[in-house]
């Protein structure tokens, strides 16, 4: 089971990758929901972490492979 540090850390490596590889996905990551709270005072936890993880994933999976002609991000990704 993945904590709520080791989350961020892969959230960091995952958006540092999003902006050195593919620095046109930065504008996205402002507008993604999971960034945007809808209360006040919105609760951080393992869940919401690993829900932006994912969706941070989600965006490299379906852009960097039709953009690219390397692999590097994958294995970024699984790191």
């Amino acid at each position: 089971m993945e904590d709520a540090k080791e989350l961020n850390t892969q959230i960091l490596k995952t958006t540092m990758l999003i902006r050195k590889q593919f620095p046109e996905l930065s504008k996205y990551l402002l507008e993604m929901p999971e960034t945007i709270p809808d209360v006040k005072n919105p609760e951080m936890n393992k869940q919401v972490l690993k829900e932006y993880l994912n969706s941070l994933k989600e965006i490299l999976g379906k852009y960097a492979p039709n953009h690219t002609t390397t692999i590097q991000y994958i294995l970024k990704l699984k790191q």
